[in-house]
């Protein structure tokens, strides 16, 4: 007997409205950060570990930051959270994926300061980002860059290794410029 799946009919859906149905509710998020986010808005999805991937978590991420902070796209704070997350996911997917694994997108919105902690999980705890460096090994370099990146866009960052068979890499990033 061939299998058979039922097509759902196509429904136009804002981002956010899909995932508010979903789980976005206010919850308790513990970090190792000493910063308290009691009653923080937090969003998870998987994407998958593929360029396409890395594209719908930007998008996501940016249109989940300007709702949840009623800012244009076009933002300096959202132009930030697009290449932050854009970074992590590309890092994820190109250092950090194992063949048929996804990678995780966590968004959590804190309130004191006010900033978006941006979390991606991925299936390589022992690929741990290095530190970066002032510049990349060699002037002409397309590679090496992107941390840099990050850390300039971001309050803090950091990599935990929460069991062992993932990590996380999270980013603060301002709300303000």
């Amino acid at each position: 007997m061939a299998n058979r799946t039922t097509r759902v009919p196509y429904e136009r859906h804002t981002w956010s409205a899909l995932l508010c149905r979903l789980h976005d509710d206010h919850v308790t998020h513990q970090p190792t950060s000493p910063r308290s986010v009691t009653g923080t808005r937090q969003l998870s999805l998987c994407f998958s570990a593929t360029r396409r991937g890395a594209r719908l978590a930007r998008r996501f991420a940016v249109q989940q930051f300007t709702e949840w902070w009623d800012l244009p796209y076009d933002a300096e704070p959202a132009r930030a959270v697009a290449l932050v997350t854009a970074e992590l996911s590309a890092n994820a997917i190109g250092h950090g994926s194992l063949p048929g694994r996804d990678f995780r997108l966590t968004l959590l919105r804190l309130t004191e300061p006010a900033a978006l902690r941006i979390e991606v999980t991925d299936t390589r705890p022992e690929r741990r980002p290095r530190e970066p460096v002032g510049e990349p090994a060699h002037l002409e370099a397309t590679t090496g860059r992107g941390l840099l990146l990050v850390a300039a866009y971001a309050d803090r960052w950091g990599c935990e290794v929460r069991d062992a068979h993932t990590k996380t890499v999270w980013v603060e990033v301002p709300v303000l410029p």
